[in-house]
């Protein structure tokens, strides 16, 4: 086909109108820069130098392979020859208020001996900690001078997947740098952090933008960017910031009170499978499901049980395992709320006064475990189990269940010698175990692809383990 003068101008014609409406549909990030850069310092601190050779530690993560991939993001040079007997971290903060308070994150500023905040003007000022929250990774720290000019705050749950965010920052020490990128999700749950619903975005985030602001379109501060995915120190395209409610509750109670208080009801939690829900009656894989309870705690006082799942929390659902810690740390201690829980086949509402998170506390690792007794045959699950005596019930405090002795090598139980079935849940259906005889009627009364959940206490923990398909026979 030939083509005319005529047609390949039409074609021209449209193609440029294509490129003319794509390019105005890329953002402009200039103005909010302009408006909005003055507000982010860099943060610089010195401080003694560590022990040769120790490797540097992540707050509240001991884990060497978590270490591997979730690093705070603050550089560190050890002196050089003749150099001062101090290292020194760059970060990031910004203003929040006209009279020189600034948010930043808690690991910017730990253990540091001198802080120094640098503006893009190049004025610098020695600022002091009013602050800190190792839980969130909050830190509000305070220069004296006046007339600054604070960032806006944004509403978090208001972005939308998919929405251009902006980073403001000092990546490696070069100040004043501007990355781009979108929000990648919401709501993450990242290990040994329960108590952040964290934004993750795919804003080039390094060492130095850490406690640096992350804005929407509009200027506004919606995050605080904290913690970066990686294994080589560097971006990867995984970033994850505090979303700026969270901080900006915290900042005000460091401001207020000089600490965080958090609520606490006493129960220990895990996730709902969708073996699980199917096993205790839920349409769908959702809440958490309480595994045990302490004695005396305001779970125990509000009649809260093991094998209850707590499906919302004063109004709130809680669709994941990880929403009940934020939900219930955010509640101030002695309030009263309601919670909703699934209890043998249908939904319960209790009340409930929280009581107050305290300082972190290890369990003993030397659990008393169950004697060795009488074994009785392989069941259908492949594992032998004999009965509790009752000075062994006295010793557990119990009063039911039943030993493992023996765990064939085909069993597709995931329980151990010594451990103690407490109960058995199938099709919503919560059955005690009282003895072998009973627990292995039960079995057998069973269809072979039947899926069935037991509550287990290994020591002084209780869990939940869910097993698909029997033997045909013990």
């Amino acid at each position: 086909m030939r083509i005319t003068r005529p047609l390949a101008a039409l074609w021209l014609a449209a193609f440029c109108a294509v490129a003319a409406a794509q390019a105005r549909e890329l953002p402009d990030f200039t103005r909010l820069v302009d408006e909005q850069g003055a507000s982010v310092v860099n943060i610089s601190t010195t401080q003694a130098p560590r022990r040769a050779g120790a490797v540097p530690q992540v707050p509240g993560i001991e884990d060497e392979e978590v270490l591997e991939f979730f690093r705070r993001f603050i550089p560190r040079q050890q002196p050089g020859p003749g150099a001062r007997p101090e290292s020194r971290s760059l970060g990031s903060g910004f203003i929040i208020s006209p009279d020189g308070y600034i948010l930043t994150n808690a690991h910017v500023v730990e253990g540091a001996d001198e802080i120094n905040v640098r503006f893009t003007d190049k004025r610098e000022f020695k600022a002091k900690v009013i602050g800190t929250d190792r839980r969130t990774d909050i830190a509000v720290i305070k220069i004296e001078t006046g007339g600054l000019r604070p960032v806006r705050f944004g509403d978090p749950s208001r972005l939308k997947v998919g929405e251009w965010v902006v980073a403001i920052g000092a990546p490696f020490g070069f100040e004043n740098t501007v990355t781009a990128g979108i929000v990648s999700a919401k709501g993450r749950s990242l290990p040994q952090e329960n108590f952040v619903p964290f934004l993750q975005t795919d804003v080039a985030i390094n060492p130095g933008n850490s406690g640096g602001p992350l804005f929407n379109m509009r200027g506004e501060v919606v995050g605080i960017n904290s913690q970066i995915y990686s294994r080589t120190g560097g971006f990867m395209g995984l970033s994850f910031a505090i979303p700026i409610d969270v901080a900006l509750d915290i900042q005000k109670q460091l401001r207020e009170k000089g600490r965080v208080a958090r609520g606490r009801i006493g129960v220990v939690i895990q996730e709902v499978t969708r073996d699980l829900a199917t096993s205790f009656g839920l349409e769908r894989p959702r809440g958490a499901l309480v595994n045990s309870v302490e004695k005396g705690s305001p779970a125990d006082k509000a009649g809260v049980e093991a094998t209850d799942i707590i499906l919302g929390f004063d109004g709130k659902p809680v669709e994941n395992s990880s929403d009940l810690p934020r939900l219930v740390g955010a509640t101030r201690p002695g309030s009263h709320a309601t919670m909703e829980v699934w209890r043998k086949g249908t939904t319960r509402r209790l009340g409930i006064t929280v009581g107050e998170l305290q300082e972190d506390r290890v369990a003993s690792r030397d659990a008393p475990r169950a004697p060795k007794q009488a074994e009785a045959p392989a069941n259908r699950l492949g594992i032998v189990v004999s009965e509790l005596s009752p000075e062994q019930k006295r010793g557990l405090s119990l009063s039911s269940g039943v030993a493992v002795t023996d765990v064939r090598p085909d069993s597709k139980a995931d329980v151990r010698r010594g451990d103690i079935l407490l109960t058995m849940v199938h099709k919503g259906q919560h059955i005690e175990l009282r003895s072998v005889e009973q627990f292995n009627k039960l079995l057998a009364g069973l269809d072979k692809n039947a899926v069935i959940t037991l509550q287990v206490r290994r020591g002084e923990s209780t869990a939940f383990i869910t097993i698909s398909g029997l033997t045909d026979k013990g």
